[in-house]
C-alpha cells in the first residue's frame, strides 16, 4: 500500500470514529432523559472496540464480563449464570449429584463457603460458612481464572474419590488442610422428624426445595400418629430456597385469610399471599429456631410465625435476607437471577440488612455480630424507633436485618475446643466410627435390632474412649486433658450419633445429638411453659 492510500485510509478512519462519537454526543445532548442512554454508550463502546482496536475481542466473554460487574454492584444477591452452570445451580433443590457438600460463591476471586451441607462430607470435617478455599490439590484457586465451572469441575467428582482443599479461616494464622471424600449429596430437606418428648415432635427442615412441603406432610402425618400435639421446628442454618414453598409451610401453621407475606419493587407492584383453610398445624404450641444462618425463605416462616403471634421464635438473630429473586433466561439460555422485589412480613417489616457498603462488608456481618458480642448478649443489638412494628397482639419487633427472636439462646463457644476442632479436622470422629462399624455392625445389630434399644443402652464407655484416643493419636492428634474436658460430652454424642446414623438413618443421628444440644433442650422447656405462652399471648 503506498503512503497516499495510506493516508487516504487512515484519514477515513479518523472519520468515520469521530462520525459516531459526535453522534452519540449530539444524541445524547438532545435525549437527556432517555432511559436508553446507557445502553447506547455501552453499544457505542463496543462498536468501536470491535472496529478499532489492535487485536481480535472476544466480544462475547467481554458482554459477560459487564453483565457479572453490573450485578455485583446492585445488590449481593443479583447474579449471572453462565449457560452451563444454570442446571448445577437448580440441583440443590431440585436434584442430587456428587461432590464435597458445600454451597459456596465467589467473592474478590476467591471461593468462600457459604453453607456446609448437613450430613454431607464437608459439614462432617467441620467446614464452616466464612471458610475460604485458597488451594484444591495443591493448586492456588485464587485470581480472575476462579468461576463458577472451574470450582464444580474441581470439587465435583464419583462418590468415593478424594479431593483436597486449603482452608483459610480467619482468626488462623495458618492455613487448614482437609481431605474429603465425595460423596452423595443429601437431597432430602428434612434430615429429622421424631417425637422428641411425649406430645412434643421435632422436625429439621435443612432448605426451603421442591419436594420439601411433601416430605413436611408426611412427617407431620407420621409424628400425629404418634401422639403430637405440640411441634418445635428447627430452621437453624437454613438458608432458604424457594419463596413458594415458605408460603405453603406458613399457611400449615395459620387460619385462613392471614396475610403472610407480600412483595413489592419499584417496577413489581404489591403482592400479597395469604393462608387458605389447609393447615395441618393450626393448633398445638409452636416453637420454631433460628439462629445466624437462618435465611430468606426461613425468615418468611419465621415472620408471619410471629407477627401473627402464633408461636414462639428461639435462638438468634436469624440472617437477614429479605430480597426477592426472580430467574430471566438470556439468549443463549444463561440466566441472570435479578433482584426483583423485596418481601414483608405481615406487620410490614422488611429483614434485609443493609449493603450500601457493598459486598463484602455485607458478608463481615457475621464476624461483626460475633465482635460485638450480640451472640451472647442480645442488649447489644441496637434497633432505632424507624424499624419498630407491632404483632396482632401488639408486641413489638424490629425490621432492618432479620428476625429477633422472642426467646434468645446465647451462643455457647466452650465445648469447641482447639483439641475437638483437631479431630473435625482430620475426620477423626467419622473415620474412627466408619472402622468401628466395619468390624462390629453385625454384632451390633445383633445386640441392638431396634434404634430404641440402641439409644438406652448402648455407652460410650471408659474403654470405648480409650481405644478411640489411641486411633486419634496414631493419626496425630493425641489427647489433650482440657480440651478433653471441654468437649467430652459433645465428642461422645457425635460419637454415639454418628453410629446411630451409620446403622439407621439421619434422625437417629439427630436424636442423639439433641440431646445434648441446650438449643434444643431450652426448645422443649419453651414448649412445657404455659407461663411464657401467656405473657406473650401466644395462640396455641
Amino acid at each position: 500500500m503506498n503512503n497516499s492510500l495510506l493516508t487516504n485510509t487512515l484519514r477515513g478512519s479518523v472519520l468515520l470514529l469521530l462520525s459516531i462519537l459526535f453522534a452519540n454526543t449530539a444524541q445524547a445532548q438532545s435525549q437527556k432523559q432517555d432511559p436508553n442512554a446507557g445502553l447506547k454508550k455501552y453499544n457505542a463502546a463496543m462498536q468501536l472496540i470491535n472496529y478499532a482496536y489492535v487485536d481480535t475481542v472476544n466480544e462475547a466473554r467481554l458482554v459477560e464480563k459487564a453483565i457479572v460487574e453490573t450485578l455485583k454492584d446492585l445488590d449481593p444477591h443479583s447474579v449471572y449464570i453462565s449457560k452451563k452452570d444454570v442446571q448445577k445451580a437448580n440441583e440443590p433443590l431440585e436434584g442430587n449429584f456428587d461432590g464435597i457438600g458445600v454451597q459456596f460463591e465467589i467473592l474478590r476471586d476467591t471461593i468462600s463457603v457459604v453453607h456446609s451441607i448437613p450430613g454431607g462430607p464437608s459439614e462432617r470435617l467441620g467446614i464452616m460458612s466464612g471458610d475460604k478455599i485458597v488451594k484444591i490439590d495443591g493448586e492456588a484457586v485464587v485470581g480472575k481464572k476462579i468461576t463458577n465451572q472451574f470450582v464444580l469441575d474441581h470439587l465435583r467428582g464419583k462418590r468415593g474419590t478424594k479431593v483436597n482443599v486449603s482452608i483459610f479461616r480467619k482468626g488462623k494464622k495458618e492455613l487448614i488442610d482437609f481431605t474429603i471424600t465425595r460423596d452423595k449429596i443429601p437431597i432430602n430437606s428434612i434430615d429429622a422428624a421424631y417425637m422428641i418428648k411425649p406430645g412434643i415432635g421435632y422436625i429439621n427442615l435443612n432448605k426451603f426445595a421442591q419436594t420439601s412441603m411433601q416430605e413436611f406432610t408426611d412427617a407431620v402425618t407420621q409424628l400425629n400418629s404418634q401422639g403430637m400435639k405440640n411441634l418445635i421446628l428447627d430452621l437453624r442454618n437454613n438458608s432458604g430456597g424457594y419463596m413458594g414453598t415458605a408460603i405453603e409451610l406458613s399457611d400449615e401453621f395459620l387460619p385462613s385469610g392471614k396475610l403472610i407475606v407480600y412483595t413489592q419493587g419499584r417496577n413489581t407492584q404489591r403482592e400479597d399471599f395469604y393462608s387458605t383453610s389447609k393447615g395441618l398445624c393450626e393448633k398445638g404450641k409452636l416453637v420454631i429456631m433460628i439462629n445466624e444462618n437462618s435465611a430468606s425463605a426461613s425468615e418468611i416462616v419465621s415472620g408471619a410465625i410471629q407477627d401473627w403471634d402464633r408461636g414462639i421464635i428461639v435462638g438468634r438473630r436469624s440472617f437477614g435476607k429479605g430480597l426477592v429473586q426472580r430467574p430471566f433466561n438470556l439468549p443463549d439460555s444463561s440466566q441472570i437471577r435479578l433482584t426483583t422485589a423485596r418481601y414483608y412480613n405481615p406487620s410490614g417489616k422488611s429483614i434485609q440488612k443493609s449493603y450500601a457498603e457493598g459486598v463484602d462488608k455485607y458478608y463481615e456481618d457475621f464476624s461483626n455480630r460475633m465482635k460485638h458480642g450480640e451472640f451472647i448478649h442480645p442488649d447489644s443489638i441496637k434497633f432505632p424507633d424507624s424499624l419498630k412494628f407491632f404483632t396482632s397482639k401488639k408486641r413489638v419487633v424490629y425490621g432492618g436485618g432479620g428476625i429477633m427472636p422472642d426467646v434468645f439462646i446465647p451462643w455457647d463457644s466452650t465445648p469447641i475446643s482447639d483439641y475437638y476442632l483437631d479431630l473435625r479436622r482430620k475426620n477423626l470422629i467419622n473415620s474412627y466410627v466408619s472402622d468401628y462399624i466395619d468390624k462390629s455392625r453385625k454384632s451390633l445389630k445383633v445386640d441392638y435390632p431396634e434404634f430404641s434399644g440402641f439409644e438406652k443402652n448402648f455407652q460410650v464407655d471408659d474403654a470405648f474412649m480409650a481405644d478411640f484416643f489411641t486411633y486419634a493419636e496414631k493419626e496425630g492428634v493425641k489427647k489433650d486433658e482440657k480440651g478433653w474436658t471441654a468437649s467430652e460430652k459433645l465428642i461422645k454424642s457425635q460419637l454415639k450419633g454418628l453410629i446411630a446414623q451409620k446403622l439407621w438413618d439421619m434422625t437417629e443421628l439427630y436424636t442423639i445429638i439433641n440431646q445434648y444440644d441446650e438449643e434444643v433442650q431450652k426448645a422443649i422447656e419453651v414448649v412445657e411453659d404455659d407461663a411464657i405462652y401467656k405473657k406473650l399471648q401466644i395462640d396455641h
